[in-house]
């Protein structure tokens, strides 16, 4: 069936009245129950816990950490905003070294909360089925039930009731107080690092030295001194006239001993 314009503009036009009345009754509804709630702090406290380890293996966004225990923790997609304070500078992922030092610091408070709801609600009772629940007329002529908590108590023309003393008809305000205790956790993690110690510079080229064993040095031998010998210029005519003049005076000596006789 082939729908006209108007047709359609009427169908429209009754959806968005009909949404426009169920919003107004949710809304009227919920005016009628005020609702406030606070939220008490309590005193925070602190927890610091200090972890070290040593950087072993690093590629890409997984880390591999030699912890104080020995035991080895894998640090897998470690994010690109995650950064290590060195000397001052903030280090990435990809600017781990191994051999590096790490040191995480992990600061966590655990603040107590209260969070107190307070409900209030004010009506004529419609009908009342004690102690689970009553129907109430609020303010707009639109009956809306509640339920009764346990020990819930309605102030009756200045009196306070339970819901056994409530009757039809009656006008009452009611109040719900419900606090919820609750811990915020927070942690604040920072890391520091200490970079591995550079390596030692290389030895200079010295020359090399080959040893070479030194020549045995040869005996000294002592000179021993030559005999004299008489100049060559020398001639032995003057001993053959010393001969001739020793024999001559032996003959002139026995020529003397024989002349005594």
């Amino acid at each position: 069936m082939k729908r006209s314009p108007r047709m359609k503009s009427v169908i429209w036009i009754g959806c968005v009245v009909l949404f426009g009345l169920a919003t107004l009754a949710v809304s009227a509804s919920a005016a009628q129950v005020q609702t406030t709630t606070t939220t008490n702090q309590g005193t925070p406290s602190k927890t610091v816990t200090v972890e070290n380890g040593e950087v072993v293996w690093v590629s890409g966004n997984s880390l591999i950490v030699k912890m104080e225990d020995g035991s080895l923790r894998h640090f897998d997609n470690v994010s690109e905003s995650a950064r290590v304070t060195v000397d001052g500078q903030e280090l990435g992922i990809h600017d781990l070294k191994p051999g590096m030092k790490l040191q995480r610091t992990i600061t966590t408070t655990s603040t107590p909360e209260t969070i107190q709801t307070v409900q209030t609600v004010a009506g004529t009772v419609w009908h009342v089925n004690p102690p689970l629940s009553v129907i109430l007329t609020l303010e707009d002529g639109t009956n809306q039930q509640f339920r009764i908590p346990r020990g819930q108590q309605f102030n009756v023309n200045g009196q306070m009731v339970d819901a056994w003393g409530l009757r039809r008809g009656m006008r009452i305000n009611a109040t719900r107080v419900v606090e919820t205790p609750r811990d915020v956790i927070s942690r604040q993690s920072k890391v520091t690092g200490v970079m591995p110690p550079a390596p030692p510079p290389p030895a200079p080229d010295l020359p090399v030295l080959v040893a070479e064993k030194a020549p045995t040095p040869k005996p000294v031998e002592t000179a021993q001194a030559a005999p004299a010998e008489l100049p060559k210029t020398g001639s032995p005519v003057p001993l053959i006239g010393l001969i001739g003049l020793i024999s001559l005076a032996s003959a002139l000596g026995l020529r003397a001993a024989f002349h005594g006789r």
